[in-house]
């Protein structure tokens, strides 16, 4: 078997992606404190086509050389917004029809597994602080939770891998 070369994969340019159809989902950072994990959402993003990232609080904002050495570009391919708090960047996008689901452990989550998007709606995903999770305020203003499920000792997911699992279940489920 041989690997592919670059010039083999067939990417669509930065102008040619910006105008292709995304998944319905907006990826919604809250108060997220690493660098390179911002970065690396955001080349997720632009592997699965996310509609958007929304940087709120404390989240570092492009350009800056840390989030570059993870995101390697995606910063200009995918549609991002900062804003001051998360509760400003939920009431938005609310008012723009998308539904809000925290990614935590929660009461009366729904497990990723057992959670089934809805083709005709929209999604905004809220990945919490590394240490914290979804902050407090957000939780209260969410329309569903979604849980990972887990099976070993320790209790969570780094950041950037709970949004590649989240993000490949829902363009799985919505796209193929």
């Amino acid at each position: 078997m041989r690997k592919l070369k670059l010039d083999e994969l067939n990417r669509p340019s930065i102008a040619e992606f910006q105008e292709q159809d995304k998944l319905p989902v907006v990826v919604v950072l809250d108060n997220v404190r690493s660098m390179h994990n911002i970065g690396s959402i955001f080349r997720t993003s632009d592997a699965l086509a996310a509609t958007a990232v929304y940087l709120c609080g404390i989240t570092a904002q492009p350009p800056h050389r840390e989030i570059e050495k993870t995101a390697l570009g995606a910063t200009q391919s995918v549609t991002w917004q900062y804003f001051s708090n998360t509760l400003e960047a939920i009431k938005e996008l609310r008012a723009d029809g998308y539904k809000i689901v925290a990614i935590e452990q929660a009461e009366n989550s729904i497990m990723l597994n057992e959670f089934t998007p809805l083709a005709d709606e929209k999604y905004a995903l809220i990945f919490g602080n590394e240490v914290n999770g979804v902050s407090d305020e957000a939780m209260q203003m969410i329309d569903t939770c979604i849980e990972i499920p887990q099976f070993g000792t320790k209790h969570s997911f780094n950041i950037v891998v709970s949004a590649g699992i989240v993000l490949w279940d829902f363009f799985a489920k919505l796209i193929s």
